[in-house]
C-alpha cells in the first residue's frame, strides 16, 4: 500500500495526514475523510460532500474551499453556500458575514 493510499504526505514537519470534518448546526462530526497532509483541502472537498445529504442546507466553509467547482457542486445539491472569496478573487460573490462569524 502506497502512502498515498494510506493519506499521508511529507510536509515540512515531516509524514502528516489531515483530517477534514463535516459536522452539523451543533457541531457534532456527521462525515470525515483522511488524506495526505501535502494535499489541498479543496481538493477533497467534493468528495467528502458527496458522503452527506447537503440538500436545502447552507454549507459553511473557509476560503481555501471557494473554488468555483465546489461552489457549483453546493448549488447543484440544492444547497446555499457561506464561503468568502479569497482576496485576490477578480469576481467575489456575496458572503452573509454575520452568519459566517457567528459559526465559523
Amino acid at each position: 500500500m502506497s502512502c498515498r493510499e494510506k493519506a499521508v504526505g511529507r510536509t515540512r514537519g515531516g509524514l502528516n495526514t489531515k483530517l477534514h470534518t463535516i459536522v452539523d448546526g451543533l457541531g457534532n462530526p456527521v462525515a470525515f475523510l483522511l488524506s495526505p497532509g501535502n494535499d489541498h483541502d479543496s481538493s477533497h472537498a467534493i468528495r467528502l460532500l458527496e458522503q452527506v445529504r447537503i440538500r436545502e442546507s447552507r454549507v459553511l466553509a473557509d476560503r481555501a474551499y471557494g473554488a468555483a467547482a465546489i461552489r457549483d457542486y453546493i448549488l447543484e445539491q440544492g444547497a446555499s453556500y457561506v464561503i468568502p472569496p479569497k482576496s485576490n478573487t477578480p469576481d467575489p460573490w456575496p458572503v452573509d458575514w454575520h452568519l459566517y462569524k457567528i459559526n465559523y
